[in-house]
């Protein structure tokens, strides 16, 4: 079959693909389309048959749905809107929860096996309940009001909203229901700002800051200018200074359920006098995580390439007279430290562990070899990509560093994103 963009078919939806789209195929080609459910049977419009292999499509109606679709918890993103007009960012909005986190592990697992060609056991979890105070915060039952923080855009004509799904067309959005409500609110009184990028962030004192960004870039590695307004993030009985512009988990129970998990796979791990590195480190919450584990006394690294954020981790990190907070990117801080260790220095990682976090693209091959080479003890490693997972954990295989399971945990409820937290051990571990 022969197909042109705008074209319409019908598909029988039979597996989810990382990324957030559906799989169905058409005289054997595959489609993948958006806003679908395996088990579904859908129309939709093509929109790219540039390539042999696969062809790309949106739905436009469901024709049979999956007991486990729901009206979709984002208004203005609802299969009753046409495609080009929903907004991106919940691509699992009409998906029950609880199938949400069946499909996300199923997505870890396929990654795991055909990517890394990995057999492991594959757990996955919702945000864990954190004691705020003198109270208990859990997750919405329907998974929303989670985001605390958010960024909107506002076009040349003045609208406010979210851009389109694949697209950098805004669509104005009346309801955010991924964010607190406190954000919400903030987003509702903006009124006419500038065209460019604005971020709402609300951190533990509940007040939410609004940040212009202008045309700058985005995401945890962009260059763009970050507000210098400090604020102060709370895990457990812990505080941590952070840029109100800078990085920090997105969800509310992120940082406390990501410390949670880790510390049950590293308790009784961390020996006192190894030496210990958090690489990808940001403003040394896993690195306080390791002085928890190692004690008073506990010699940690913290390499962050984000000069803010590590002058931010050396006053985090204070408390342990042995810790240090490098700015560096870690690729060539691992590898220089490979090419000039001391002997000394070499056996005391060889008894360390390092925590591993780092952005979706993963921490890539010449990381992977540097930090086998450099053999510490373990190596826990969180991810929130699990295509580049499973390639970084092949590699680490080859180096013969093991796991017994990997964790996934849904930090993005109505998302396709997850986190993954694995830990690795070496073969020659004591």
């Amino acid at each position: 079959m022969s197909g042109e963009v705008g074209q319409i078919v019908d598909l029988e939806i039979t597996d989810v693909a990382h990324g957030g789209v559906f799989v169905g195929r058409i005289d054997g080609r595959v489609v993948f389309t958006a806003d679908a459910i395996p088990g579904e049977r859908v129309r939709a419009r093509l929109t790219d048959v540039t390539k042999s292999s696969f062809w790309r499509a949106e739905t436009v109606e469901v024709l049979e749905a999956s007991p486990h679709r729901q009206r979709h918890i984002w208004p203005e993103a609802d299969i009753d809107r046409d495609p080009a007009d929903r907004p991106g960012g919940a691509e699992f909005g009409h998906i029950a929860l609880a199938h949400q986190r069946d499909l996300k592990r199923h997505v870890l697992a396929t990654a795991l096996q055909r990517t890394g060609r990995l057999d492991v056991p594959v757990e996955f979890e919702g945000p864990r309940p954190a004691s705020v105070g003198n109270h208990v915060v859990a997750e919405q039952p329907d998974g929303t009001r989670w985001r605390t923080r958010v960024s909107l855009h506002v076009d040349d004509d003045g609208r406010v909203g979210a851009y389109a799904a694949r697209s950098h067309r805004v669509i104005p959005t009346q309801q955010l229901p991924l964010a607190t409500a406190a954000i919400e609110r903030a987003a509702a009184g903006l009124g006419t700002p500038a065209p460019g990028r604005i971020d709402l962030v609300q951190p533990a004192d509940g007040h939410v800051r609004v940040i212009p960004r202008g045309a700058e870039g985005t995401g945890r590695g962009a260059s763009a200018r970050r507000s210098t307004d400090v604020v102060v993030e709370q895990v457990g009985g812990r505080r941590f200074r952070v840029d109100a512009g800078g990085f920090w988990q997105v969800h509310r129970l992120a940082a406390s359920t990501l410390t949670s998990v880790l510390t049950e796979e590293l308790v009784d791990r961390v020996d006192p006098d190894g030496w210990h590195l958090d690489l990808y480190g940001g403003v040394g919450l896993f690195g306080a995580l390791l002085g928890d584990l190692a004690g008073t006394t506990a010699r940690i690294t913290s390499v962050e390439a984000n000069e803010r954020a590590t002058e931010h981790a050396g006053e985090n990190l204070a408390e342990w007279v042995g810790a240090r907070a490098e700015t560096a990117r870690v690729d060539r801080w691992v590898h220089a430290l490979r090419e000039r260790i001391t002997d000394r220095d070499r056996e005391r990682l060889s008894r360390g562990t390092v925590v591993l976090d780092p952005p979706r693209a993963g921490a890539g091959a010449a990381v992977v070899d540097d930090l086998a080479a450099l053999a510490p003890a373990s190596i826990a490693y969180v991810a929130c990509d699990p295509v580049a997972l499973a390639r970084d954990l092949a590699r680490f295989a080859g180096h013969g560093y093991r796991t017994d399971r990997v964790r996934g945990i849904d930090l993005f409820p109505h998302s396709h994103h997850m986190e993954a937290v694995v830990l690795l051990r070496s073969d020659t571990a004591g």
